[in-house]
């Protein structure tokens, strides 16, 4: 996602529609009437889109993310099944507000939203998923991999699943070379695999769901490390994650194989080692291509200044059996009722 491109357009009047000058050539090669439509956006525009149209902007996930989400949506303790929460926030709709056992993830009509479409705030927009128009009024998503997938993977979900993307850039009037040129300029394309080697765009997979992407391992320990390492404020870099985990590749000490993180008092090991490492660095020291640790949101105090107990990290500590499980607990029970390692 363009953060520093959000956190502007947000200040101005967002516009809820479409252009009245769409490319004539993305419209003429456009192969769907969908992809026709999505010709005609503007930057600010919300579009609502079948997972399955989707392209991705990054070839691996962190797969301890998604088995974490897939974890709260089957064993989940909380009051409104967290689907239909992450649905709604997803989409600029500000949280669930009902949905009862008929609900479904795959039908919208089926569960409330705080939000109506058409009132939609700043602050709900905030953290709405986000994608580009490219040629021929194709789709790229470019924040949202981990949580659109997690709807794919789903079992009341899938390839039809609506969602409701917030466009960031319409490109739908360029070839494919520059295309991918912009994009790579923008930062809105993750060019590395899950072993952290340099990819094309051609190889990178043609739609969601978990079989299409590599298991980036070092990517999920920073998502578990968000609010006790980093921040992800508006403007921070993109793909924040996957910066830290080229910088842990290489880190002197601190050794992926050297933890038992198939244990969850392993991962949280490890998720500690490197969270207060990360703490450590200087706001210019750069972690990786360049980027400075500053514009990937470093948190200068370990876990806000807390104890172990408290805090995130003390959260992401409680086990499964506690009344509000951590998100490791969730990924860990998911993985034990799948026969997933």
């Amino acid at each position: 996602m363009d953060r520093k491109y959000f956190a502007l357009s947000i200040l101005g009047t967002l516009v809820f529609g479409m252009s009245g000058s769409a490319s004539a050539a993305c419209v003429d090669q456009a192969a769907t009437p969908s992809a026709k439509v999505h010709c005609a956006l503007v930057a600010g525009g919300i579009a609502d889109v079948a997972l399955s149209e989707l392209r991705p902007t990054q070839p691996s996930l962190g797969f301890d993310e998604l088995y974490y989400r897939l974890g709260r949506f089957e064993f989940g303790k909380d009051k409104i099944n967290k689907r239909f929460d992450d649905w709604c926030e997803s989409s600029g709709l500000g949280g669930a507000e009902s949905a009862n056992a008929q609900s479904r993830l795959a039908d919208a009509s089926s569960f409330t939203c705080k939000i109506k479409p058409g009132a939609e705030t700043k602050a709900s927009l905030e953290p709405m998923k986000t994608a580009v128009v490219g040629p021929k009024g194709q789709l790229y998503l470019t924040d949202g991999h981990h949580t659109l997938t997690s709807f794919m993977e789903a079992k009341d979900g899938g390839p039809q699943t609506i969602v409701r993307l917030r466009v960031t850039h319409q490109f739908g009037h360029l070839d494919e070379a520059a295309f991918w040129t912009e994009m790579k300029k923008g930062r809105l394309v993750w060019l590395r695999d899950a072993e952290d080697r340099e990819v094309t765009p051609a190889q990178l997979p043609q739609s969601l769901g978990m079989k299409n992407f590599g298991n980036d391992k070092y990517r999920s320990i920073f998502y578990f490390g968000r609010d006790i390492g980093y921040k992800q404020l508006s403007d921070n870099a993109a793909f924040q994650e996957f910066y830290y985990g080229s910088w842990l590749r290489k880190h002197p000490t601190i050794k992926i194989d050297q933890y038992k993180i198939d244990t969850l008092e392993g991962y949280l090991t490890i998720l500690k080692d490197v969270t207060r490492a990360l703490s450590t660095l200087a706001d210019d020291a750069v972690v990786s291509d360049g980027v400075t640790a500053k514009t990937l949101g470093r948190m200068a105090q370990w876990n806000g200044g807390a104890a172990e107990t408290a805090g995130e990290f003390g959260k992401q500590s409680l086990p499964y059996s506690d009344e509000k499980p951590g998100k490791l607990a969730y990924a860990f029970r998911y993985k034990e009722a799948h026969g997933l390692k």
